[in-house]
């Protein structure tokens, strides 16, 4: 598989089976309760039992205190954090730090603007990730189902390794690989059946899409 995939949002056994049988790379745990996709750190240490140590594991947190990730990562062996809130760089950098891991920087895009902002993560984070910014009533900073314009990534030319995100599924894959450029892509709804429960067919479905590319 040329296009590496992170499968994100993972919360049942099954879940994880699919993605990681179906060749992800990356599978997500998110740890943040407002979201139909938050695992308590007891289950994603469970969980995270069944990811082989081919596949890396990613916990997602929105503005985490030191003390919450402190919990996760005593819970589950995270190869990489991903950092989905406000984090300035001071904080990002803070975070590497102390925990030790791996950091993959949620940049929220609607526009070029948002785009060049991500430079000032490119010497404290490790991966970039485009996501489509929330609207202003969204209780969620991701994992909306938006897509945003994928080519304004098509000339960018970051020091990072970046994933696109956003409103992607098994059906527009390919488009938005084009368009963009991404070598990396992450996905959440776009293999649930309802908000926040996975379908395995989905999964599979995704996985085989990027392995086509």
């Amino acid at each position: 598989m040329n296009i590496g995939v992170k499968i994100c949002g993972l919360s049942t056994r099954s879940d994880v089976d699919a993605a990681v049988h179906g060749g992800a790379q990356f599978v997500g745990f998110m740890f943040f309760p407002p979201s139909p996709r938050n695992v308590h750190p007891e289950l994603a240490s469970v969980l995270g039992l069944h990811v082989p140590r081919s596949v890396k594991k990613v916990a997602v947190v929105v503005n985490p205190s030191d003390e919450e990730i402190a919990v996760i990562l005593e819970s589950i062996n995270a190869d990489m954090l991903q950092l989905h809130g406000n984090e300035s760089p001071d904080r990002v950098a803070d975070i590497r730090r102390q925990s030790g891991c791996a950091i993959i920087k949620t940049i929220s895009v609607s526009s070029a603007e948002d785009v060049s902002a991500a430079k000032q993560y490119e010497g404290v984070a490790d991966m970039l990730l485009y996501d489509a910014k929330a609207q202003a009533d969204d209780a969620l900073p991701g994992g909306n189902a938006y897509a945003f314009d994928w080519t304004l990534l098509a000339d960018i030319n970051p020091a990072l390794p970046w994933f696109l995100a956003g409103g992607l599924n098994a059906g527009n894959l390919a488009e938005a690989v084009s368009a963009s450029g991404a070598r990396h892509v992450d996905v959440s709804s776009g293999v649930e059946t309802v908000r926040g429960i996975k379908d395995p067919q989905k999964i599979a479905a995704f996985l085989s899409a990027a392995g086509g590319l």
